[in-house]
């Protein structure tokens, strides 16, 4: 929707949506919002509330490579990839067969790294933000360390998921050898989580 002067909503007009799917899957997201006047924000909403996805399959144009190179040196991968209507994943690997790299082109950290850091680094693993920003992990970590934040490793989804699967029947020393972190650790997110073990009933002797 496109908000009015009034601060009222305009609906998705017919033409827009078919716009919409047509553009949108060939990663046309920003010629999307030009035709349409709306914001890019708005174009990727819209896309997502009707399940469009981009096709990453999709060979890359003369005009996207260009602007890779061109954006690569001053922006988070993740905002480059937005702006391309890509994948975090592709944009990555695509920088990478490149030959580009962040701590080569722009060792200085911009400001929008900085914020991006700051706001990934208390919910995710040193790894998923080098890749969101486009840096190795050791500079995530050096980084980090510059700015004073703690120096924590921080739980990943798969490893709550996996730790409230185990809990149940495992001891803290069978899961913290199969998630990879120490058993005291373990039991510490296991108190922060309120996980408790099964309670199984005794039979009655007949």
């Amino acid at each position: 929707m496109v908000k009015s002067n009034k601060n009222t909503w305009i609906l998705w007009s017919e033409d827009e949506v078919k716009l919409l799917k047509k553009l949108f899957p060939k990663g046309k997201a920003r010629q999307i919002a030009d035709q349409t006047g709306r914001t890019f924000a708005a174009v990727r909403q819209k896309a997502y509330d009707m399940g469009l996805k981009t096709r990453d399959c999709r060979p890359w144009s003369a005009d996207e490579i260009k602007l890779l190179y061109k954006l690569h040196p001053n922006q988070t991968v993740q905002s480059i990839a937005d702006i391309l209507g890509r994948s975090l994943d592709v944009v990555c690997k695509k920088a990478v067969s490149l030959g580009l790299r962040k701590r080569a082109l722009h060792p200085t950290w911009s400001i929008q790294e900085k914020s991006l850091l700051k706001k990934l680094y208390p919910t995710n693993t040193a790894a998923d933000i080098a890749k969101r920003i486009g840096r190795t992990v050791s500079a995530v970590h050096d980084r980090a360390y510059l700015l004073g934040f703690p120096k924590l490793r921080v739980w990943s989804k798969k490893e709550l998921n996996l730790l409230r699967r185990l809990y149940p029947s495992k001891t803290a020393q069978e899961i913290a050898d199969q998630i990879g972190r120490t058993a005291r650790a373990v039991r510490k997110r296991v108190f922060d989580l309120g996980l408790e073990k099964r309670k199984y009933r005794q039979r009655k002797r007949p």
